[in-house]
């Protein structure tokens, strides 16, 4: 595990905070550690994952209130931020994220063997998150799903269907990458799409997703990760492993999130032996977009329970 401090030009939320490196036998994962700043807190640290295309930068706001307790580190998933990708010829498997998670708490984090960690995880960021913690019931002290509550989940009858989209632009490859003239071009374009962000949580958000190239900048994030995945869970297999959880779990459920509409999800909350689920305001990025207070506090009140 490396750290280097960050750049005098960074935002104020990054405050406080540390770049992170944490080599892995396959590629290396960056991130953003903010130190405890509390020496009378007994806590674990606290491992924090990110949704799709995002990165730990979604972690912002969030992070400095939860610091406040314990030690956090947000980690960039492999193919965001700055974070390695996977090598040619490899897709983004759901179940190599969870591979990732596994060898950095194994590998960074021995002393978890003894005192299991807490997980923090948003949207795509919970579905690994949770998987793992039911693989390793005994390596995860609490769980926190921000608007997540389980893999995303296709019939079996669309297997197949699903494998020769996955495969057929596997074939094709990825367009060439746009080149925005600076990174604010980048961040007005990221305020749309499935989950919108406000103008000062996209300028937030999208830098860290960014690099340098001739004539402007150009998105350091995989393009492979919009590919179709080759194999999705059926519900079948989601369902069981949202009954596997035996960790102590919270579902932060945001009252204009992604979740809303979804049918299924009380059956799927359900299944979690030991879930809390609390309701705060704002959208699927309600811990980065908004008023961030009441995410903090629900996360901070379960994570104080031992």
């Amino acid at each position: 595990m490396t750290e280097t401090s960050l750049p005098g030009s960074v935002p104020e939320p990054q405050a406080g905070c540390h770049e992170m490196h944490w080599p892995l036998d396959n590629i290396t994962l960056s991130g953003l550690t903010w130190p405890n700043s509390s020496e009378e807190s007994s806590r674990p640290p606290a491992i924090l994952l990110h949704g799709w295309l995002d990165n730990a930068m979604s972690f912002a706001r969030l992070a400095p209130l939860l610091a406040e307790k314990t030690t956090v580190h947000a980690v960039d998933m492999a193919g965001h931020g700055h974070s390695g990708h996977r090598p040619p010829g490899y897709s983004y498997w759901l179940m190599d994220y969870v591979g990732d998670l596994s060898e950095l708490v194994e590998r960074h984090f021995p002393e978890n063997e003894r005192y299991p960690l807490d997980l923090v995880g948003h949207s795509l960021g919970g579905i690994v998150c949770a998987l793992y913690a039911a693989a390793f019931p005994e390596r995860v002290r609490r769980l926190v799903m921000i608007d997540s509550l389980g893999a995303l989940s296709r019939p079996a009858r669309e297997t197949i269907p699903q494998l020769r989209r996955a495969l057929q632009k596997r074939r094709a490859g990825s367009a060439a990458p746009a080149v925005y003239p600076d990174i604010q071009s980048a961040a007005r374009i990221r305020e749309g799409g499935l989950s919108p962000l406000s103008p000062e949580a996209a300028r937030t958000l999208v830098p860290r997703n960014m690099r340098t190239e001739t004539g402007g900048f150009i998105w350091r994030t995989d393009a492979r990760l919009r590919h179709p995945t080759p194999l999705m869970m059926t519900e079948e297999q989601v369902r069981a492993s949202l009954s596997a959880i035996q960790t102590p779990t919270l579902f932060v459920r945001a009252e204009e999130g992604l979740l809303v509409s979804r049918g299924g999800l009380d059956s799927r909350a359900d299944l979690v032996p030991n879930l809390e689920t609390v309701d705060v305001p704002g959208g699927h990025h309600c811990h980065l977009d908004g008023e961030v207070t009441p995410v903090a506090e629900a996360i901070n009140r379960f994570l104080l329970h031992d």
